[in-house]
């Protein structure tokens, strides 16, 4: 294979505990040896190390194992007690065999002799890599377990519908038969008040459960009946010192989308500007048709030439430093204490899979904007899409899906099982193929092609290795699949360009399917 140069990791902070400032110059020079970009901080006691920790935030810590008045080991307790993840390497010159054990069972990710310093960069490497796989695993368990709660809530939400429909629909009886009583106006009066409290209940009872069922099928969706739901669902959550205001250009707008799914957009932006002003403020939720210009969409974005809706939440919360509006969409990333960090992602997801794009406008001290941006016409050719539709749907086929991002795999995985396919997630090249020995050759593989701890050439030539001959899909950035003398030889080879959308990816697994069927 030819060679290939090292990747240049990211901006990594270093924080190196030694009071040698020779022996820590020469432990830099062997990370610049290996093209890894870093910041490093010098400390050789207690009190500059904790106040490191809390300042600097290292991503890795290399510590010398006897510093006068401090130690390595008691360097490694302190971290530990703070964070279980954080990579710590000891470079010693006096580490022998079995205190390298013990410093292992300790806690510590490694050990290098700094007689012996050429290891140093790939052990940084390593446990960089290492510490960022256990971050994202338990990000996925944290997120499958509240993915479960939500799952909870929504059969709960599901029951209590059903008898808060049963218990509020006699009250529109009663309503009616005591409007009855025009003779006493008081009692009509009465009746009125419990016809339209009943009323009132109900469509809240309705809009509950539409969204706790969810949908996954496109559907008629009229502007004022999308609004009028989300303002229902909003209501308790709105505290007295925020002020919500709905405007719409165009109540009886209708156009294709997934009602339940732009419900859910509107729910995460609008919390999420609430949170933002714990003081209170001012949240305004307006929609328009818009024309962009020739300009206004950006390469790789989705665009047609026709008339848009624009749905905008707006705040005039604190507003957001540019460092954070860059990480928005960036998985897992909060900037709150119990956030999760998909809920930006998933509606982003919502608004592609429309056909349409996300727009954020934000300045410290001038709140934050949100633009949703929806095509009101169908795509050429839109008609003979939704004439097979349904062809889309797998058939139990078993898809084998190898990402290493954990928020991408879990949604491509939930959306072909969603779509009828079996989808089996395995977050590295060695996870699939362990698989594979356990259960069989699937009919088909999605691959990441920018996998860095196995790649996906590396993969696919460990499957073919195997004995796999069917059909691979392949995500890649535009422009950046890999060369095809790179590729093992493979008979049907289909590349999606990310970021994936939902259409093309069950697209190119029903033409693969086709192909490899036709060619059995």
């Amino acid at each position: 294979m030819p060679n290939r140069q090292r990747q240049t990791l990211p901006n990594v902070r270093v924080l190196q505990v030694e009071d040698s400032q020779l022996d820590a110059e020469l432990v830099l020079a062997e990370l610049d040896a290996d093209r890894i970009d870093y910041e490093a901080r010098l400390v050789d006691d207690e009190a500059h190390f904790v106040t490191a920790l809390d300042e600097f935030k290292p991503h890795i810590v290399l510590s010398d194992l006897s510093i006068p008045g401090f130690s390595g080991q008691h360097a490694l307790e302190l971290l530990r007690q703070r964070d279980e993840d954080l990579p710590f390497i000891f470079v010693s010159a006096t580490l022998g065999e079995e205190a390298a054990i013990e410093a292992l069972r300790n806690g510590a990710t490694d050990y290098i002799l700094k007689q012996n310093p050429a290891r140093l960069a790939s052990a940084v490497r390593r446990a960089l890599d290492e510490a960022e796989a256990r971050r994202a695993r338990r990000a996925a368990e944290a997120e499958l377990i509240r993915a479960q709660r939500f799952e909870s809530l929504a059969m709960l939400a599901g029951g209590l519908s059903h008898d808060l429909r049963n218990l509020l629909q006699p009250l529109l009886l009663v309503g009616d038969s005591l409007q009855d009583y025009q003779h006493d106006p008081r009692l009509a009066r009465l009746g009125k008040l419990v016809r339209d409290c009943g009323k009132r209940g109900l469509d809240m009872v309705h809009s509950m459960l539409s969204f706790a069922r969810g949908a996954r099928r496109a559907e008629q969706v009229r502007l004022g009946a999308l609004f009028s739901a989300f303002d229902l669902l909003m209501q308790g959550s709105v505290p007295r010192t925020v002020t919500m205001e709905l405007a719409i250009d165009d109540p009886e707008l209708t156009f294709e989308g997934n009602h339940t799914e732009l419900q859910q957009c509107l729910l995460n932006l609008c919390l999420n500007a609430i949170q933002a002003m714990p003081g209170g403020g001012h949240l305004r939720v307006e929609a328009a048709r818009v024309q962009p210009a020739e300009d206004f969409f950006r390469p790789g974005e989705p665009s047609r030439q026709c008339c848009y809706l624009c749905i905008s939440v707006i705040d005039d919360g604190p507003g957001m430093e540019p460092a954070v509006r860059e990480r928005l969409f960036e998985p897992f990333f909060t900037t709150k204490e119990a956030g999760t960090g998909l809920g930006l992602l998933s509606c982003k997801r919502i608004v592609t899979s429309h056909g349409g794009v996300m727009r954020v406008g934000s300045e410290p001290g001038r709140g934050s904007r949100f633009d949703l941006y929806l095509p009101l016409e169908a795509p050429a050719g839109a008609d003979e899409q939704m004439d097979d539709q349904d062809n889309l749907e797998g058939s139990a086929e078993n898809v084998l899906v190898v990402v290493e991002e954990a928020g991408q795999l879990s949604l491509l995985a939930d959306t072909l099982d969603a779509w009828g396919y079996q989808a089996h997630a395995s977050q590295s090249g060695t996870a699939a193929l362990q698989w594979i020995e356990a259960a069989g050759l699937p009919d088909m593989v999605v691959l990441d092609a920018d996998m860095n701890l196995f790649t996906g050439v590396r993969t696919l030539a460990a499957l073919v290795e195997r004995g796999y001959g069917g059909a691979v899909v392949l995500l890649a950035r535009a422009g950046a699949a890999p060369d095809l003398h790179e590729l093992p030889p493979l008979q049907h080879l289909y590349v999606v360009d990310k970021p994936v959308t939902t259409q093309a990816l069950l697209r190119a697994l029903r033409n693969a399917l086709g192909a490899t069927r036709n060619s059995s």
